[in-house]
């Protein structure tokens, strides 16, 4: 329709509908330079009614729609095709805290805050959101629901489908599902916003969120301990659970070949010892923090390990963190890899790990695996790089690669999409490995709540 553009602008405005190649281009580009589209346009709304009207406009039109956060996203699930034709919808504006309710431990945001600036807000409530990623200066929280994030504290906190309360959606047909609650408990019939987180914008649009907070701990105890293998790694994460039950907040394993690559391109990190597997471990409560510290220290005095250091500062706590939180921008300024966002029983980490490294270097000898994740919750990242000689023609063994890892990931009870989403990255891969009722079921309800298929097309179910 050759009046198209203009009715969008006459929605959001126009200075906020773009149309420049040099406008759009930030919009078009995912976080990994993998995927690179082009939109028909770039509208960003300031507020839901101007996203209920964008939706019906498109309906109207048979237009496709990309909703967009931060596009900080792992899998291309924001990046729009090349063919010219989809509206991205960037939420970017809209990006105000509705409410803060210290009382009942709740707050309602916009999807388009940055994960830090709720983190922010909740601080100056006396309260803590508890979600933590690399990436929280620039993720938004509608991204943040969209692909069930999950981070640094699910060990404790869990992930964003268990720190949502209540949903506000633009649903595909441009309705408005006005499932905002503060409520925890709520029987009165299917709880419809877990449709949509996890369902990266296929089902409809999230425009705003109410969210769990938490108690500030008012105490924090961090070690960085070494072990031999990654079987000690899981007993320990037992041995912790055991001794500081719910007090144990992080339980992060990092392979040594990882620790390399951090203090071979991140200036001033150092590691404090050399050790097969790293632990970095964190516990958090509401006591005395001399005496948690207190706690750690004599309990690690009474276990069998290859090296430790416990933070006696915030500094020191600090650069044990850029150890791990480093590792994804260390690698990649080592160059490209094959990343895997995995997740497993924790008590299945070790033997996949056997599994997956001895089937690899039988397929790409010399490869190089680089591991490591969220061990507390089962959620790898297990990344290749070099199945050839100066890691050449690397994609070109992407899917022989890729069906090794997922394969043995299957064998040992666990999924290839942890926390990063399906996207358009992994869409083949559901019908190998999903259960095909499940996916039957997905199809269901993609068809009727978006018969047009319109919303984020050519992701999760391709």
């Amino acid at each position: 329709m050759s009046d198209l553009l203009p009715r969008l602008a006459a929605i959001v405005g126009d200075k906020q509908l773009l149309t420049s190649p040099t406008d759009t281009a930030p919009y078009c580009l995912d976080w990994r330079k993998r995927y690179l589209g082009q939109p028909l346009a770039v509208a960003r709304p300031g507020s839901t009614a101007e996203v209920s009207a964008l939706v019906k406009l498109c309906r109207e039109t048979g237009t496709p729609i990309v909703p967009q956060g931060g596009n900080t996203g792992l899998a291309g699930g924001a990046t729009p095709d090349a063919s010219g034709t989809a509206l991205v919808i960037a939420l970017g504006r809209m990006n105000k805290v509705r409410e803060i309710d210290a009382a009942n431990n709740s707050l309602t945001v916009e999807a388009g805050a940055t994960l830090k600036s709720v983190q922010d807000a909740a601080a100056q409530a006396g309260r803590l959101f508890p979600l933590s990623l690399a990436s929280e200066g620039s993720c938004q929280i509608g991204g943040n629901l969209s692909t069930n994030a999950g981070g640094l504290a699910v060990l404790r906190y869990g992930t964003m489908r268990d720190l949502a309360l209540g949903l506000e959606v633009v649903l595909p047909d441009g309705r408005i599902l006005d499932a905002l609650s503060g409520l925890r408990k709520d029987t009165t019939g299917y709880d419809v916003k877990h449709w949509f987180i996890g369902a990266e914008g296929t089902l409809g649009l999230i425009t705003a969120a109410t969210l769990k907070l938490f108690p500030r701990p008012s105490a924090v105890a961090t070690a960085f301990v070494g072990v031999a293998s990654a079987d000690e790694a899981i007993a320990w994460l037992g041995r912790l659970r055991e001794r500081f039950s719910d007090r144990l907040t992080t339980f992060e394993i990092v392979a040594d070949v990882c620790l390399k690559l951090v203090e071979t391109h991140i200036g001033g990190a150092r590691r404090p010892f050399v050790a097969p597997w790293s632990l970095l471990v964190e516990l958090t409560d509401g006591g005395d923090e001399a005496r948690l510290v207190d706690d750690l220290v004599e309990w690690l005095a009474e276990q069998a390990f290859v090296d430790a250091v416990v933070a006696q500062s915030e500094s020191e706590r600090q650069a044990l963190w850029t150890l791990r939180e480093a590792i994804s921008e260390a690698q990649a300024k080592d160059g490209v890899s094959l990343k895997h966002d995995i997740a497993l029983p924790s008590s299945a980490i070790p033997a996949f790990l056997r599994d997956a490294d001895a089937a690899l270097e039988a397929a790409f000898p010399g490869v190089r695996i680089v591991a490591f994740g969220h061990a507390g919750d089962g959620n790898l990242h297990y990344n290749l790089s070099y199945t050839r000689p100066g890691n050449a023609k690397l994609y070109d063994d992407e899917e022989a690669a890729n069906a090794i890892v997922y394969d043995a990931v299957a064998r040992h009870g666990g999924t290839f999409a942890a926390e990063h989403g399906v996207g358009q990255l992994k869409t083949h891969w559901l019908a190998r490995y999903k259960d095909p009722v499940a996916l039957e079921l997905m199809k269901t309800l993609k068809a009727a709540l978006d018969p047009q298929q319109l919303m984020n097309p050519g992701k999760v179910l391709g």
